[in-house]
């Protein structure tokens, strides 16, 4: 079964491949909400074998973060290729996210209105 990567171990890691979606999920530790989140995403992943989920806490993970401007929890960043698809606050609720993943799954192109932090996240993770 898929498990949330850390995302220390991102970066590199043996099931990132060219064309691979890379599902981040920008949480805090203290957050109810992300920790709500958490198992219902590990749920969403097990259904898509075929994408990267993974989990960053953005206090513990600061370094590697960077200077994301986070509004609101869980905030979730999609990636193919190094390119944000998709970034943005979520509702932790299961259908919402998986129909936001079947659409980002069928983009082509980044998303123009990406804060540059999200592209520079992007370019140290991903492929």
């Amino acid at each position: 079964m898929p498990e949330l990567i850390p995302i220390a171990e991102l970066p590199g890691h043996p099931r990132l491949a060219a064309g691979t979606l890379v599902v981040l999920a920008l949480c805090a530790e203290w957050c109810g909400t992300c920790r709500e989140f958490r198992p219902m995403l590990e749920r969403i992943a097990a259904a898509h074998p075929d994408a990267v989920f993974a989990w960053a806490d953005i206090e513990d993970d600061a370094e590697l973060v960077g200077d994301i401007d986070v509004d609101n929890f869980p905030t979730l960043a999609i990636f193919r290729d190094g390119k944000p698809l998709h970034f943005g606050v979520s509702l932790p609720l299961e259908q919402v996210v998986t129909r936001l993943l079947q659409s980002v799954a069928h983009s082509q192109g980044a998303v123009p209105t990406a804060p540059a932090a999200v592209s520079e996240l992007a370019s140290r993770i991903c492929p």
